[in-house]
């Protein structure tokens, strides 16, 4: 036969029907199965366990019933059999109680729903078998109570098993199409009535347990949904608190937490013991950064981390920025006692770094404070006017706030306020100290030493009021006008003097630095080769690579540069190569033992030929007496100032007092 036959269409069209009745069939079928997943199969175990119980108990009560009811009519062998059935529905029913079930792993409660399924259709038909095994042996009422049982039994089957609807559909025709088709054999005068009730209800009660079962689903499927979304929201609760509480650096405690844990602190009763608080600063931590890189600085910070929590001692601790952590110690240790557990952390932290092959050697400055205060940042101004002590120590050191510190503190914040909110123009005055070129005794230059009163009255130096000025920002501010009033005051395009004033560090490092004081030269009428720009060795470790860079557009523009206090702390002479130096200024330490000590005069002869070579003047501060000068003299230094040449003085006092000694245009500029 042809393939194009219209006979091989027909059966094409029938072989696509029968294909799509058995899809029907299968999607159908898919009804009645539970829904895969371990969470389904809890929820179904549960659902199961809330009424296979009571159901168990209707086939206990019934089944006793019958046996009751037909002891003495029917065998006695089959009569036993109902109690017998008895025992094995209540093992059954206590497998099933919620307590049970609840403690169950996913797998077992698999297996039980299997089970149910498999078993329970069989374990109707043998309870109908009986039934229907008792029935020639009874009378009329027995009889009917036999039908009642059933129907009873069934309708409780099949709705108790309405979350298990395969199990549910098992039991129904268990005990519908055998019970329908006995009494339809039997002759029974109301069998076509009763099977029919039976067959109708019986499907009803499927149908139901169709729409209890999807209803079940979609309920437990918004259960889910529900609790995925609660988890989500656990985890992003988690991990927002892990962002607010955990430095990502350390993983230990942050800024936030350490604060909080000290907040708990002193909120407990004012009997309560409370602890010691500790702020523990690295020395030399920018350099290993600048050195070895920052992965070397974060090894460093996770390292330290490690190193606080070992200590004996320690109830927590936390990064609170950068390289400063806050440690609360023990409050039952007393003075001493926290003092040796800091002393040892410092041991612990000069321990040596191990990092890519790389030795890294650090050591840290820490003040420690008796955490009394009514705030968290009470105590951490505290713990931190001991840690600014420790630092200028050095070397590590360990200074607990006293009572005397407590004075000093008052009156620093009350200075600081008096600075925050002075007009600076109004408490600011200036006074120059001469600067001489010893070869012809004449003057050639005029430092700028400002000088503040916070009440016109007592007047401080810039060691005592410059940290003030940084804390407060206005450093910048103060630059500005310092340079504006020492250009107006002494007139270096009229005297033919160099003036020099002092950059602050956080100046040096300032964007637009050069730019704005350029314009506040050039509005004088001065030349920018007038003003010598002194900056310190401290100013340039705030950052060497931005300050390097600072200082050449300073340089670009004109300015001449001088290193001041060279020699104090960690001189690096390699600076004199790097740095756009015009002239170095001698730390006044080496000046005051040039006349006594041979090994100063070594060094200072060194640093003044390594200068000359490199084409950069000298010159030296603090000189008291002719000593002092003729030793400077004698290693070539001929620029020189101090109490042994003049005092400062106002401009104006200034000007006339050294009126005949004012060197030539000429002279501004002198290396």
């Amino acid at each position: 036969m042809a393939s194009g036959s219209p006979s091989s269409g027909v059966h094409q069209r029938a072989r696509r029907r029968l294909r799509g009745f058995v899809r029907s069939l299968r999607c159908y079928g898919r009804h009645w199965q539970q829904r895969p997943g371990d969470a389904f199969t809890e929820a179904y175990a549960l659902s199961v366990s809330h009424r296979a119980p009571l159901l168990y108990l209707v086939v206990i009560f019934n089944t006793l019933l019958v046996a009751a009811c037909f002891h003495g009519s029917a065998p006695l062998g089959l009569v036993l059999a109902g109690p017998v059935m008895s025992i094995v529905a209540v093992q059954r029913a206590s497998h099933w109680l919620p307590n049970k079930v609840a403690t169950r792993p996913v797998e077992q409660l698999r297996a039980d729903l299997q089970g149910m399924q498999r078993l329970g259709g069989w374990a109707a038909l043998v309870f109908v078998a009986w039934s229907l095994g008792l029935y020639p042996y009874g009378d009329s009422g027995q009889r009917e109570l036999l039908h009642f049982v059933i129907a009873v039994t069934m309708f409780s089957a099949v709705l108790g098993m309405a979350n298990s609807p395969q199990t549910a559909l098992r039991l129904g025709m268990a005990f519908t199409l055998p019970w329908s088709l006995f009494l339809l054999a039997t002759g029974h005068p109301n069998a076509p009535a009763i099977a029919l009730a039976q067959v109708f209800i019986t499907a009803i009660l499927l149908a139901m347990t169709q729409i209890q079962h999807r209803d079940f689903v979609r309920l437990e499927l918004s259960r889910q949904l529900l609790v995925r979304r609660e988890r989500q929201t656990a985890e992003l609760a988690s991990a927002h608190y892990r962002q607010a509480t955990v430095d990502h650096l350390t993983g230990g405690r942050n800024r936030r937490a350490i604060l909080a844990c000290l907040e708990e602190h002193l909120a407990e009763p004012p009997h309560a013991i409370r602890p010691w608080l500790a702020l523990f600063d690295l020395d030399g931590f920018k350099h290993v950064n600048d050195t070895f890189g920052h992965a070397a600085g974060d090894h460093v910070l996770r390292t330290v981390n490690q190193r606080i929590g070992q200590i004996e001692g320690v109830t927590a601790h936390g990064r609170l920025g950068g390289d400063e952590f806050a440690i609360l110690f023990d409050g039952a240790c007393d003075a001493d006692a926290v003092t040796a557990a800091a002393r040892a952390l410092s041991f612990a932290i000069r321990e040596p770094i191990s990092f890519n092959g790389a030795t890294l050697r650090l050591y840290g400055s820490i003040g420690l404070y008796r955490a009394d205060g009514d705030t968290a940042s009470t105590c951490l101004e505290r713990a931190d006017a001991a840690l600014y002590k420790a630092k200028e120590l050095g070397d590590g050191a360990i200074v607990a706030f006293g009572p005397e510190d407590e004075v000093a503190l008052h009156r620093r914040i009350a200075v600081m306020r008096q600075f925050n909110d002075c007009a600076l123009g109004d408490r600011l005055r200036l006074l120059y100290q001469p600067i001489f070129d010893c070869r012809d005794g004449r003057v050639v230059g005029m430092e700028a030493l400002a000088r503040w009163s916070p009440d016109g009255i007592e007047w401080q130096a810039p060691g005592e009021f410059l940290a003030i000025a940084d804390a407060t920002g206005r450093t910048g501010e103060l630059t500005r006008l310092v340079l504006a009033r020492t250009l107006s005051e002494c007139r270096p395009w009229e005297t033919g003097l160099e003036v020099s004033i002092n950059l602050a560090a956080r100046d040096v490092v300032r964007e637009g630095l050069a730019e704005t004081i350029a314009q506040i030269v050039a509005d004088a009428g001065a030349n920018p080769s007038s003003v010598m720009l002194e900056v310190t060795e401290r100013a340039l470790q705030i950052d060497p690579k931005r300050a390097a860079v600072q200082l050449v557009a300073l340089r670009e523009k004109g300015f001449r540069i001088a290193l001041d206090d060279f020699g104090a702390g960690w001189s690096s002479l390699s600076q004199l190569r790097d740095l756009p130096l015009d002239r170095i200024k001698l730390d006044r330490a080496l000046v005051g033992a040039l006349s006594s000590d041979p090994g100063a005069r070594a060094v200072t002869g060194m640093i003044v030929a390594l200068a000359w070579q490199l084409g950069i003047g000298c010159s030296i501060e603090g000189v008291e007496s002719e000593a002092q000068a003729n030793a400077a003299r004698a290693l070539g230094i001929h620029l020189m100032q101090g109490y042994h040449f003049g005092r400062p003085e106002p401009a104006a006092q200034a000007l006339r007092l050294y009126a005949g000694l004012l060197g030539p245009a000429s002279a501004v500029g002198i290396g």
